[in-house]
């Protein structure tokens, strides 16, 4: 059994200062909590990417609250020291900040230690509000999954100068309202880079390049579970490895060196 003290925000900070990446996988239920986290992993991160990955849906957008809620409670009953984060699904703070602040109340309730919210510019006053109340915020900037159809699919972020430039104002508007980390999703690995030494929080890619301050996959794609072509920014570490914990010690100590993702391979 590992002796590693639990993972805080405190110690995510540590980590942002000293430049020791932070490794990051998706988890949606006790059995793997309990297989990533003895294998190092410093966050869990309960996605509403399980409406694909787990219930074969085309989107997030039909995840319910109700299962992130389920999810979560699994997770937290099989991790002892990791991070555990929970995504907010599609219309669970939209509406208002009273609105989301009731609902990540029942994630935090469910054994998440932070919620993540997708999106800029209008998020920020939400995120302040949960904030002021006492509930650690992640953003996500980029490409966000619940917002697929209106950005007219999966697509590359930021590409252009206007894009970008908005971009880099989300990300200062949402660390000045207090969200704590910050995950940047399919965005050119130059403006990935930038963010990072810019921002005073650690920033967390998944497309975005070598130089964030930690990685995150999901958990099925990383273990090659994907059942279709992988995406660019996806590696399968299973390939190689003897078992699952293996695969799992490897993305964490290839996210540690710096050896993924290779922007040569990996990144836009």
């Amino acid at each position: 059994m590992s002796s590693r003290k639990p993972v805080t925000l405190h110690r995510l900070r540590e980590m942002h200062a000293t430049g020791e990446k932070i490794a990051v996988l998706t988890c949606y239920d006790a059995a793997f909590a309990r297989v990533l986290d003895e294998a190092g992993v410093d966050v869990l991160l309960v996605g509403d990417s399980l409406g694909m990955v787990l219930q074969g849906r085309p989107s997030t957008l039909p995840v319910s609250l109700d299962t992130m809620a389920y999810h979560t409670e699994c997770v937290a009953r099989g991790n002892r020291t990791a991070w555990v984060i929970a995504d907010m699904p599609f219309g669970s703070y939209q509406e208002s900040a009273e609105l989301a602040m009731r609902h990540a109340v029942r994630l935090m309730q469910s054994g998440a230690h932070m919620v993540k919210l997708e999106g800029g510019g209008w998020t920020a006053p939400i995120v302040r509000v949960l904030v002021d109340r006492g509930v650690p915020v992640c953003a996500h900037l980029g490409f966000t999954p619940q917002s697929v159809y209106a950005l007219g699919g999966y697509r590359v972020q930021g590409r252009d100068e206007g894009a970008s430039r908005v971009l880099k104002q989300h990300a200062a508007e949402l660390a000045g309202a207090g969200a704590a980390l910050l995950v940047l999703e399919m965005v050119p690995a130059a403006l990935a880079r930038d963010l990072t030494n810019t921002l005073p929080i650690p920033v967390i890619g998944i497309g975005a390049g070598a130089g964030c301050g930690g990685q995150v996959l999901v958990l099925h794609d990383m273990l090659g579970l994907t059942g279709s072509e992988p995406l660019r920014f996806v590696r399968d570490f299973l390939d190689g490895s003897s078992s699952i914990e293996a695969a799992v010690r490897k993305f964490v100590t290839d996210v540690r060196a710096g050896r993924f993702p290779d922007d040569a391979i990996h990144s836009f």
